[in-house]
């Protein structure tokens, strides 16, 4: 095999591997998937993930081909497809070519639901708890409502303003802020309860079981990355919450 084509192999293979953990895939899956498709074009790869970047490279070339990654939202859909993609490789089902050209589509690809999928799970996840509660009906379609409203606020607050947990406080002080006066003014009978029930669709629950899945693989340091991520995130919403209760109150 030629230099350029091994060269070519690797870069691919480190562009599945930064796709992969920019959407949120595990180290541990990261490194495997990127071995397989090397191995499954004919060239033995070693690679090590790590948050912040990619190392690939040839056991028999001295060379390593380093990718930076910027971690961001998850995106499990294409962490499946790229998957996917490495199933077929593997299995000669698709040619290199192929393998190729799907991941830059998966790449350049913006896959995300649209609004009214995006209100109607917030409302939804937002209700689930309250069954748990025993909540009033009432109470009930009013977590349906402020947690809707607090997954919008802490929409626009991220697109507003780039300083990273922000938005997420921002939710979480609109729900308090929320659940706090509709029970001040008796329309509410439990604000504790729907505080609790319409966070749901801002806790990083995907981020808490990734870290406890890299720590338990013995990715310690990635595991440690997350968590205090999913840690920061946590205490920014408890943060505005907070707030947003005594100024409910007050």
């Amino acid at each position: 095999m030629d230099s350029d084509t091994e060269r070519n192999i690797i870069e691919l293979c480190g562009h599945a591997g930064k796709i992969l953990l920019e959407s949120g895939a595990e180290t541990a899956r990261v490194e495997s998937t990127v071995e397989y498709i090397g191995r499954a074009a004919g060239i033995d790869i070693s690679c090590h993930a790590e948050m912040t970047a990619i190392f690939v490279d040839s056991n028999h070339n001295p060379t390593t081909h380093l990718v930076k990654v910027r971690t961001c939202d998850f995106n499990l859909q294409k962490v499946d497809e790229i998957n996917t993609l490495s199933r077929q490789f593997t299995a000669n089902q698709i040619t290199f070519e192929q393998l190729k050209t799907g991941i830059e589509r998966i790449d350049h690809a913006v896959i995300d639901f649209n609004w009214p999928e995006k209100i109607l799970g917030a409302g939804l996840v937002s209700v689930a708890p309250m069954l748990l509660f025993q909540a009033t009906w009432q109470d009930l379609t009013l977590a349906f409502f402020v947690g809707i409203i607090g997954y919008l606020t802490a929409q626009w607050a991220g697109r507003v303003v780039v300083t990273p947990y922000f938005s997420m406080g921002i939710g979480g002080l609109v729900i308090g802020l929320l659940a706090a006066s509709l029970q001040g003014i008796g329309i509410a009978t439990s604000a504790q309860s729907i505080i609790v029930s319409a966070l749901m669709p801002l806790v990083p629950g995907v981020a808490i079981t990734n870290s406890l899945r890299e720590i338990i693989g013995r990715h310690t340091i990635s595991g440690m990355v997350r968590a205090v991520d999913a840690t920061m995130t946590a205490c920014a919403i408890g943060a505005g919450v907070i707030i947003g209760s005594l100024l409910g109150h007050f």
